[in-house]
């Protein structure tokens, strides 16, 4: 049974006699300054007072007018001794009500009335012969929300199935057969006695001599999948019907034949899907709707690309088209709906879809890999993004969030945990069609932290998935994003390639914390399957051996250039890992057999941040190897063409282009602007020389020290140490590097390579390797000098555990230098109130406690936490250790910002066990490699 809010039972009750008005309250704020003279203007407030014959009440004070209006109906209620919870509606009072509904449909009020289906009866008026007057059944069944609740209640199927409010409107409008003439054959309603002259002419009917012909653009959706979707034209007239004009482009005889889908979008959409379906089957009121549907598809072949995008099923060809009657206007609004635009409805069903279109940048932007603060976030929030995502499928998300609070350090930690399901209306926040918990202070005051989980169910409250994750954070909001992205990119994996096994979607599920109802998830979405495959590329041909350019050579295996070149000088400023990097691009489409080149997509200022996913990796691939102030041009093979189709203004055009069977993508890149990460920003304004570099002279005179001549370098990265080491003379002959990041081992050859052919220096080997530090190359084995600066806080503490027994037991390297952040150095740093763009610039409560340097620093260590790590490996391996540091003083509190440790190995003694290794194992994969004996060798191993 449909449970009706306050104001809908006012409504009822009290009809147009109930006058809600709404006022904004706004409240002050201290502005910390006594005798300022200038107020603050606080947030913005409402409160309704609503008036009805009997009485009249003023509600309290709400973030949101709708909230203000229910509570004030709610007060009235109560006033008025009503109490909704006492007493349903019967389903004879349903029907009763049905009818009294369809009545007022037809009476002179409603002709008049500002309201989407009235402008359909006075359209109707307008048509010629019998025609003139007939109401089609669907549009009363689709156009009044009052009707379509009230069958809701008289069968909740109604819910997934909205045609089925049409059998209900034969009948309620059988019942008024004095008023109403029906045809339940051709599913048409007229009012038998003519409207009165005046009304008709206050309803604003347009008057004959008068017509306006004007063109509107829309979509034909072919049922066949072997069909495309075209581009037509509605010549629709104002004097005239404009269903009218659909059934005939639809090829049917009457307007009457024409069913109306959901508005497609937003509820205030007026784009909506045309078509045909059997009448027997919305007639049959005793066939329940398994057997309706199986009666309709034999009557006609389920349109999967029509119901996938309105969420309903859909048989035959379909129109695609943006008209319809509005509440704002008595015109008949309308738009046109292009090519682009349905493909970008198509896109817009993804989680990937949905970010790429509030980015603008369908063919340059990604969904990210991990949320890091609100002010780095650029485009629609992972909260935002899933509750769109879940209203364009018919689903519920229900996030439920569980603070930890730490009352004092004595005391033990209370858990208080919110369950919204749980919580009273006005307990619970709903923002995009998702409840979120209400109530509990979004700072770090408390010292405590959050935990969100979220479940998304169907409208009927059939569960689909949950996601459970064991991640904690110290704001809400923080909690909130985290797990709505987890979900999103979960979601967005199976979205590009909907037949991936069942066994394979449980593992990655598993990995991100997440349950789901195998049932009742491939019931949801099971026409993407038909739909979305953009994952893979679909145009084989148009892939052409890579440009002999001297860059192409520095493509990332998995997503190689057709060419590449740059241009410009060497600024020396570059991207890493967490920098925001700002670029200008534009995306063209070329044909190289006619030498046709259309543009599909351009922005002047596109920031992004490096190593977070957040654009396709042929884009971010390029920037790596460039520094500001260059220019790139490179091409790339073909995407799916439903993402060129989206991006492009003239898709026709885009088509023919296409056929073509050369085509591909050229990029234009110039790169702005570099903003480095907080920790290097940090580390620059407060150290001179800044701590990075300190770190490699640091290395430099451990090297002259021990006359080292290999070294290996684990955790590379972009190659700024080996780089660095170029600089200066030492007795290095060979050094190597070790990185999991490709990306960042293809800026590091880049660098290295031009530096090492333009060097004087003694060394004479150079490698870079992809690979775990955690893991063990014998071709590494027995190095002079090993390395790992800044490396081991970006794992996990017992990976970082894991290293060291590795590289000590295995590798053993005759010297080990290991440096990471001092955590209790943290305070002095972030005292320093440096303007961060890591910070939230909302966050008017930011935790007294320090925070790490770096979002994706696993962890910080104390000075005796690491000296606790460092000498226990020393121990277990016959190393010594020696501790030092580099920034401030290791004999001042809090010692130095960068805390290093030494190792040397020391003597075999008679009863160590030296491990077995073998020479072939080789789990690294070279990437490049150089000699000074024929450099013609550098190159990127794909």
């Amino acid at each position: 049974m449909t449970t009706f809010t306050p104001k809908a039972i006012v409504h009822k009750r009290f009809g147009s006699s109930a006058c809600y008005k709404v006022e904004e309250v706004h409240e002050s704020t201290q502005n910390g300054c006594p005798g300022l003279a200038i107020m603050q203007k606080g947030p913005c407030f409402y409160c309704c007072t609503l008036q009805l014959p009997e009485v009249t009440v003023v509600s309290g004070i709400f973030k949101k007018k709708k909230d203000a209006e229910q509570s004030a109906a709610e007060l009235a209620l109560e006033k008025l001794g009503i109490n909704p919870a006492t007493k349903s509606p019967s389903l004879q009072e349903t029907w009763d009500d049905l009818v009294t509904r369809v009545s007022f449909l037809f009476s002179d009020e409603f002709l008049s009335t500002l309201h989407p289906l009235s402008g359909h009866f006075r359209a109707a008026l307008q048509r010629e012969g019998d025609l003139s007057g007939q109401i089609p059944a669907s549009v009363i069944a689709i156009f009044d929300a009052t009707i379509c609740n009230m069958c809701k209640s008289l069968d909740p199927k109604v819910e997934s199935n909205p045609f089925l409010v049409i059998p209900y409107v034969v009948r309620a409008a059988a019942r008024l057969s004095e008023l109403i003439s029906t045809s339940e054959e051709e599913l048409w309603f007229r009012r038998r006695n003519p409207y009165a002259p005046e009304t008709v002419e206050s309803s604003s009917i347009q008057q004959l001599g008068s017509t306006e012909i004007f063109s509107v653009e829309a979509i034909n959706v072919p049922s066949s999948l072997e069909k495309t979707v075209e581009r037509v034209i509605l010549n629709v007239s104002s004097s005239g019907y404009f269903l009218d004009v659909i059934a005939k482009q639809l090829g049917l005889s009457k307007a009457s034949d024409v069913l109306i889908s959901r508005p497609i979008g937003k509820a205030s959409s007026e784009t909506r899907l045309y078509f045909a379906a059997p009448k027997q089957y919305l007639l049959d009121m005793s066939s329940d709707l398994l057997n309706a549907k199986e009666a309709c598809n034999s009557e006609g072949s389920l349109n999967a690309r029509a119901s996938y995008l309105s969420g309903q099923d859909i048989y035959g060809d379909a129109i695609l088209a943006s008209i319809g009657y509005t509440w704002r206007s008595k015109d008949l609004f309308y738009e046109d709906v292009t090519l682009q635009s349905y493909h970008r409805m198509v896109i817009g069903k993804t989680p990937g879809g949905i970010y790429k279109l509030s980015r603008g940048a369908i063919l340059a932007a990604e969904l990210p890999l991990a949320f890091t603060t609100n002010a780095k976030w650029k485009g629609s929030f992972p909260r935002e993004m899933l509750c769109t995502f879940c209203r364009q499928h018919r689903l519920e998300p229900v996030f439920s969030t569980q603070s930890t609070l730490e009352e004092s350090s004595e005391s033990p930690k209370s858990h208080k945990k919110l369950k919204v399901t749980d919580l009273p209306v006005k307990e619970a926040q709903y923002a995009n069609g998702c409840v979120v918990a209400a109530g509990v202070k979004d700072s770090v005051e408390s010292g405590g932290s959050f935990r969100c989980e979220v479940k998304i169910v169907s409208k009927f409250q059939d569960f689909i998935l949950e996601c459970s994750p064991k991640d904690s954070f110290k704001k809400q909001s923080d909690s909130i994003q985290n797990v709505s992205l987890k979900v999103l990119l979960w979601l967005n994996a199976y979205f590009r390639d909907p037949t991936v096994p069942l066994e394979r979607l449980n593992a990655s599920a598993d990995g991100l914390n997440i349950r789901f109802d195998p049932q009742n998830f491939i019931k949801v979405f099971m026409l993407c399957q038909h739909i979305h495959n953009v994952g893979r590329n679909e145009t084989e041909e148009g892939k052409s051996v890579c440009s002999n350019s001297v860059n192409a050579s520095y493509a990332l295996p998995g997503h190689e250039f057709r060419s590449l070149n740059i241009e410009g000088p060497d600024s020396g400023v570059t991207p890493s890992n967490g920098s925001l990097s700002s670029v200008s691009y534009s995306v063209s489409l070329v044909t190289e057999d006619e030498h046709k080149k259309e543009l599909l997509e351009s922005s002047d200022d596109f920031e992004f941040e490096i190593a977070s996913g957040a654009v396709i990796p042929h884009l971010e691939s390029v920037v790596m190897q460039m520094t500001v102030g260059q220019s790139a041009f490179s091409s790339m093979d073909l995407p799916h063409q439903e993402l060129i189709l989206a991006a492009a203004d003239d898709s026709a055009r885009m088509l023919s282009l296409l056929s073509s069977k050369t085509c591909f993508l050229e990029y234009t890149i110039t790169l702005l602007q570099v903003t480095e990460p907080l920790e290097d920003r940090m580390e620059q304004a407060l150290f001179s020389p800044p701590l990075s570099k300190q770190r490699v002279e640091y290395a430099v005179q451990s090297i002259k020290e021990s006359c080292a001549t290999t070294l290996v370098d684990f955790g590379c990265g972009s190659g700024s140490l080996l780089d660095s080491l170029l600089n200066y003379p030492t007795s290095l002959e060979k050094i190597a590097g070790v990185d999991i990041s490709q990306k960042s081992l293809t800026r590091a050859a880049k660098i290295l390579h031009s530096k090492l052919d333009a060097s004087m220096s003694a060394i004479n080997s150079a490698v870079l390797y992809d690979g775990s530090i955690t893991a063990f190359d014998s071709r590494l084995s027995g190095f002079d000098i090993g390395t790992c600066l800044e490396v081991i806080e970006h794992m996990e503490e017992d990976q970082a555990s894991e290293f060291g027994n590795v590289v000590l037991s295995l590798f053993r390297p005759r010297v080990l230098i290991v440096s990471t952040p001092n955590y209790e150095y943290n305070v002095i740093l972030q005292k320093s109130n440096l303007s961060s763009q890591e910070d939230d610039p909302e966050d008017k409560n930011q935790a007294q406690s320090c925070k790490f340097r770096n979002h994706d620093h696993k962890f910080e260590w104390t000075r005796e936490q690491f000296n606790c790590w460092a000498t226990e490996l020393a121990m277990r391996h016959n190393y010594s250790v020696e501790f030092s540091g580099v920034g401030g003083s290791g004999g001042t509190e809090p010692g130095f910002a960068s805390q290093i440790a030494v190792f040397r190995r020391g003597p075999v003694r008679q009863e160590d066990v030296l491990p077995e290794v073998s020479d072939m194992e080789h789990p690294y994969k070279v990437i490049w490699e150089w000699s000074s004996n024929d450099s013609s060798r550098s190159a990127l191993t794909n």
